[in-house]
């Protein structure tokens, strides 16, 4: 297991031995891109005016006095660069993981090609699940999807061929980064020579430096342009969408039904918070009554794909060129919008592309995002979250963010797991305003109000806290990480007792029946 091959050695050092020809290679070999390389030149001026750049050497200093270091928003290629002009490059393997492919993928051919490299041929590479471009051992920078490390430790928990480990995006929380994140601070005693950097641009830093036994952390300004931000009232206004569904009233016995029980709250709550922003907003006299009327309607706050096409079409009809990004919770809404889009007659295919971004499509499928389309025609990119954090579609201007995500629950009462859609969290909702702002002044539509907005969490709830834990478990019996109890209690944000409880029992139910019917064919056989 993991856990008892780190107990083999107390210390464990990096097999990156100091190679001093090695060294000597990398820095000539950078010094002449400098001088002979256009595109490396460009891109060092432009990194130049970066508030990163700005603070390099704070950075570098702290990397180097200490093991763990929580910073928000990205940083990368600088420490690895300085090695090579210190002569240090021999020593240095970063490993970046991100939490999608098409992350990891996107990054490592952009960090290619502003060090003007071909991906996987010198320095820059990267390795998800079925594809990989591989760089050099030494004096390099392989990004890959947190899965594809875990699978590294399994037979080399300590890492010793990494000198940097960078967590890209770690405010997600999934269960494998919370895999990651608790496996890394029992290796850091170990590997002392080991750097780990924890990133976001949303990261929650006070709570990840407590965790890694108070680490310091940086904060780096982030370089976005612009971006000016409307909500649904400014949406209906803009417009003059009236068609949501009417609020159905439940009669008689049928409002004591469990189901119905739960949505009269969800109502209750949602007039306890509306109806005292419609009364402000009545003293203000900006919106019409008919956009008030249709804010207290509480299925304004469901997915209203028409709501979306009307949105679309006002885009398309008023604003200049740019491309749209659309956030849609899952694969249902975004083949109903396309549909939608392609069969309405407004979208002709000689002035608009319309492109889904799915995690489930085939890399090559989701890298057509990046394409650039012909003069005089509009992108509109369909996505889930997976087009929130990494990567960069550089010429959206227009983001509309329709407020909910595809979230794992586990329901402890009636022990029910579900994939439902539920409300971004503040961080969710500053990602998606800021990819509108990434190479040029954008704009955002919430398709929620300021009200709602100010009841959001302002994190995601970690997956391993909303989660059934029998997956979580079997992931821990096929890594070998020991006793799912013990380490369970070690994460940085521990599961309910009761969820565990019921988990345990669960698969230990499935155990038996597996073993018992092993038996059975057992004795069949004989």
């Amino acid at each position: 297991s993991i856990g008892s091959k780190m107990d083999n050695s107390l210390v464990m050092t990096s097999v990156l031995a100091k190679d001093s020809k090695l060294d000597e290679s990398l820095k000539e070999r950078l010094l002449a891109k400098q001088e002979n390389s256009t595109r490396y030149n460009q891109m060092l001026e432009f990194r130049k005016k970066l508030p990163s750049f700005q603070m390099r050497h704070d950075i570098l200093q702290m990397v180097r006095e200490n093991q763990a270091v929580a910073r928000q928003p990205k940083w990368l290629s600088l420490s690895w660069t300085t090695t090579f002009y210190r002569g240090e490059g021999s020593t240095c393997h970063v490993v970046c993981t991100q939490p999608r492919r098409i992350s990891a993928t996107s990054v490592a051919e952009r960090v290619a090609s502003e060090r003007d490299e071909v991906c996987g041929a010198d320095s820059t590479g990267y390795q998800i699940r079925l594809e990989a471009k591989i760089c050099r051992k030494k004096g390099s920078i392989l990004f890959c999807t947190t899965g594809i490390l875990l699978q590294w430790m399994r037979s080399d928990p300590a890492l010793r061929e990494v000198s940097h480990l960078v967590l890209d995006e770690i405010h997600e929380r999934d269960v494998t980064s919370d895999f990651v994140i608790t496996i890394l601070k029992d290796i850091i005693p170990k590997r002392p020579n080991l750097k780990v950097i924890l990133m976001s641009a949303t990261l929650n830093a006070e709570q990840f430096s407590k965790y890694y036994d108070n680490c310091p952390s940086i904060n780096i300004p982030g370089f976005t342009y612009p971006v000016e931000e409307f909500y649904l009232e400014d949406v209906l206004h803009l417009t003059n969408f009236t068609a949501f569904k009417p609020p159905r009233q439940e009669q008689g016995w049928k409002k004591h039904m469990p189901q119905n029980k739960s949505k009269l709250r969800k109502v209750d709550e949602f007039k306890d918070f509306i109806e005292p922003y419609i009364r402000h907003l009545q003293s203000q006299k900006k919106y019409s009554s008919r956009v008030l009327e249709c804010l207290k309607n509480p299925n304004s706050e469901d997915i209203c794909l028409e709501l979306v096409e009307a949105l679309l079409h006002h885009i398309c009809s008023t604003k200049e060129y740019g491309a749209i990004l659309v956030f849609l919770p899952g694969w249902a809404d975004i083949s109903s919008l396309h549909s939608i889009i392609t069969d309405c007659g407004r979208y002709p295919s000689s002035r608009y592309i319309v492109i889904p971004l799915h995690s489930m499509m085939p890399t090559t499928t989701q890298k057509s995002v990046f394409d650039r389309p012909p003069h005089g025609v509009r992108k509109i990119v369909l996505a889930t979250n997976i087009a929130e954090t990494s990567i960069t579609i550089d010429d959206v201007v227009y983001v509309v963010d329709c407020g909910k995500i595809k979230m794992k629950n586990f329901d402890v009462e009636n022990n029910i797991a579900t994939l439902k859609s539920e409300w971004v969290s503040l961080a969710n909702a500053r990602q998606r305003k800021g990819r509108a702002g990434r190479v040029q002044p954008g704009v955002c539509y919430h398709l929620y109000t300021r009200a709602r907005e100010m009841t959001l969490e302002n994190y995601p709830l970690p997956e391993m806290l909303r989660s059934r834990l029998e997956e979580v478990i079997l992931q821990l019996k096929i890594l070998q990480l020991g006793q799912a109890e013990p380490f369970l209690q070690r994460v940085m944000d521990p599961p309910d007792p009761r969820v565990l409880e019921i988990s345990l029992k669960v698969g230990q139910y499935h155990e038996s029946i597996f073993l018992s019917w092993l038996g059975t064919q057992r004795e069949y056989r004989v």
